[in-house]
């Protein structure tokens, strides 16, 4: 259980830090998705590794970055429906809105971590299975380094329209999907506390969260 979380944090960071690289929107809404999460991989593990403030945990920059460039290319708000599950659809916009920076925040900073664990890792994008005409596709990928290889998949959609492109909404790791693993946890406190106490859960746990990073960020 402890060798799947840590997978799981590490993914997800390589996730939080996919959008630290795109430099060139354009570029990526007409790429092809298996070849876009290539270029992807391969400027997050570069960039990972040259940057000392990322390499350390620096969850203020990380979020700054986050918010100026993985949302474009992330479909956050389906991803946040996915995890909330039916009560999703009852929520008013603004409990939508919240919803999804809690989230946003908790996968940031519950994840960022492990962005200090990336040292000599390759991703190899192994070749898609996909019709020309498909707008929703699986990448998948392998994390190649120290130990076994650990299994990374993309789910990513087709989204028309100005600033459109393939955009990630899920991933799979060692056959876990990372909206499954929050859905259970959602649900039980929207069964017992309702929308609102599921946000004011994420909010307490972000408020510890960002507490336990200060502390950390201190003591280097």
């Amino acid at each position: 259980m402890t060798n799947r979380r840590t997978l799981m944090q590490s993914a997800a960071a390589l996730v939080v830090a996919a959008g630290l690289p795109w430099h060139q929107a354009a570029l990526a809404a007409d790429e092809a998705p298996d070849a876009l999460i290539k270029r992807l991989s391969a400027d997050v593990l570069e960039t990972v590794r040259n940057d000392k403030s990322i390499k350390s945990g620096d969850v203020d920059k990380i979020m700054v970055l986050v918010n100026k460039a993985i949302l474009p290319h992330v479909n956050f708000r389906r991803m946040t429906a996915a995890a909330v599950g039916p009560a999703w659809r009852s929520a008013t916009p603004e409990q939508q809105k919240r919803l999804q920076d809690e989230f946003k925040t908790l996968l940031v900073r519950t994840y960022s971590g492990a962005l200090s664990q990336v040292t000599d890792q390759t991703i190899v994008v192994k070749p898609l299975r996909a019709a020309p005409g498909d707008t929703d596709v699986l990448v998948r990928t392998e994390i190649r380094g120290r130990g076994n290889p650990v299994q990374l998949d993309y789910r990513l959609e087709k989204t028309p329209g100005e600033g459109g492109g393939w955009k990630i909404y899920n991933l799979n790791v060692l056959g876990v999907w990372l909206v499954d693993t929050y859905r259970p946890q959602f649900a039980q406190e929207i069964n017992a506390k309702g929308v609102d106490g599921l946000i004011e859960t994420l909010a307490a746990r972000n408020k510890a969260n960002a507490g336990t990073n200060a502390g950390v960020a201190g003591a280097k």
